[in-house]
């Protein structure tokens, strides 16, 4: 079972974009709303914002999941392992809980990078590490090249967006998925089926997207600076949704509203 499914760890706090003081007081009402994984990388510039707060709070380091991700540009063999130290560095951490490859090289081939992920664990800088932004083709490489488990690929996954293949493929290799971009950056509020299953079971649209994630067995990652918010999105353990809701929210994915393509990330990859 993916350290994601433990408890809590389904249900992550996304830091990008936040910084500075901003960062810190969105951590601090996180944690006391319950929140205890926490999700940044080395491109969003917060990892020593991220470190600063968590080491100011009284929580032991065990029940905290840190996950960081390597920039793209840090994939190659003289700046890998120094990112990644000084990744530890800025988190206050002597080890890091998950560690990513944040995006492939484009189509080019990722047994490299793969390569070095699984030099960081062997060096004992990570207790876990995974990918993000994989395609079904980049999974299945990864379970041949990969000698330790790969914990997770952390994608794009909302119900504006078919991934079908992606759930497959997960299926597949045994690499579990997670989710960023969880309510489509607010998009999933133009679709009044959402609210509607909703009000069925006192809750807002958001929560039942989210728990439509939860119940295709991906964890998720989600970011607010609103308390009221970020409590609604952790409060999504005591509802269900049944097979007919399941269904009638699955045919929204027939939208095909991506954020991450080509266009905003040249990394991207040619997607399923």
């Amino acid at each position: 079972m993916s350290v994601y499914n433990q408890s809590v760890f389904q249900r992550g706090f996304g830091t990008f974009p936040l910084k500075g003081e901003v960062l810190a007081a969105a951590v601090r009402d996180a944690v006391e709303i319950g929140y205890r994984a926490f999700d940044t990388a080395q491109w969003y510039g917060n990892e020593a914002d991220l470190g600063a707060v968590l080491s100011s709070l009284d929580i032991p380091r065990d029940n905290l999941l840190i996950t960081t991700k390597v920039l793209p540009d840090n994939m190659v063999a003289a700046r890998f392992m120094p990112s990644v130290e000084q990744s530890l560095r800025d988190l206050k951490l002597d080890v890091i809980d998950v560690l990513l490859l944040h995006w492939p090289p484009g189509d080019d081939p990722v047994e490299p990078s793969l390569e070095l992920l699984q030099e960081a664990h062997r060096l004992g800088y990570a207790r876990r590490v995974g990918v993000s932004n994989y395609t079904t083709a980049m999974m299945r490489k990864a379970v041949a090249v990969m000698d330790v488990p790969v914990t997770v690929n952390q994608v794009e996954f909302h119900p504006l967006l078919n991934q079908e293949k992606l759930l497959a493929a997960s299926a597949e290799t045994g690499i579990p998925l997670s989710s960023y971009c969880s309510i489509a950056r607010g998009e999933i509020f133009k679709y009044p089926l959402l609210e509607e299953i909703g009000e069925r079971h006192g809750k807002s649209a958001a929560q039942v997207t989210l728990r439509w994630i939860l119940q295709k067995d991906v964890t998720m990652n989600t970011m607010s600076t609103r308390c009221a918010n970020m409590r609604a999105n952790f409060d999504i353990m005591d509802f269900s949704l049944n097979p007919e809701e399941m269904r009638q929210v699955d045919a929204l994915t027939a939208t095909g509203y991506r954020i991450s393509n080509a266009n905003v990330v040249s990394y991207a990859p040619t997607w399923d």
